[in-house]
């Protein structure tokens, strides 16, 4: 079913509206509250309307909704485990950090897609997305343990899978993901290496 869009925006910023004035859980506050976020959201809705697709696919986007939780499930996952590596990262004496660029090549080719994946990367800690390439439709994207950067881009294929569903994508989850681009290209990452230190001897 297709309805138009700047409607649902505007209730979805009511909806906001109730849980950013955080009012008290009793059924007239919280009517009053969303009918005021109403009065507010929907002309603003309207005003920037053209800022988004003029109409919305209601089935579409319940049928994405499944693939929206399991990306924030990997994504809150993926959050939580950067946070305890760079963790110790920067608190171990050797300071095992070893910077590297990598070219990532996507499989999802919308605006919105990519835009979530790159703000995805960057408020992960230990990554960064430092620019997007047009013309191959990839990212670049910095990470702070450069010695294994595949396992930099595993997370970033997990999100693309969800993000294909999501996103009604023409490309698969089951299309294997492109080879990712090191730009220090190979490096010797052997023993003497694993203790974060380089030896300058």
């Amino acid at each position: 079913m297709r309805v138009r869009t700047w409607p649902v925006v505007g209730v979805v910023f009511a909806a906001l509206w109730v849980f950013v004035r955080g009012l008290a859980l009793t059924p007239s506050t919280l009517f009053g509250g969303f009918l005021a976020g109403l009065i507010v959201g929907l002309p603003v809705a309207f005003i920037f309307r053209r800022l988004y697709s003029k109409h919305l696919d209601i089935g579409r986007g319940i049928r994405a909704l499944p693939y929206a939780g399991l990306y924030l499930a990997a994504f809150g996952w993926e959050l939580l485990r950067a946070n305890v590596d760079v963790s110790y990262r920067v608190l171990s004496p050797g300071m095992p950090i070893e910077p590297e660029v990598i070219l990532v090549p996507l499989r999802v080719e919308s605006d919105v897609a990519i835009t979530v994946i790159a703000n995805s990367i960057t408020i992960t800690p230990g990554t960064v997305t430092l620019d997007y390439d047009e013309d191959t439709n990839a990212l670049y994207v910095h990470g702070v343990n450069g010695r294994d950067p595949q396992a930099i881009a595993e997370p970033i294929h997990t999100w693309e899978d969800y993000a294909l569903e999501m996103f009604d994508e023409d490309a698969s989850p089951s299309d294997p993901p492109p080879e990712i681009v090191v730009s220090g290209g190979t490096r010797d990452r052997g023993p003497d290496r694993q203790d974060g230190g380089v030896d300058d001897d």
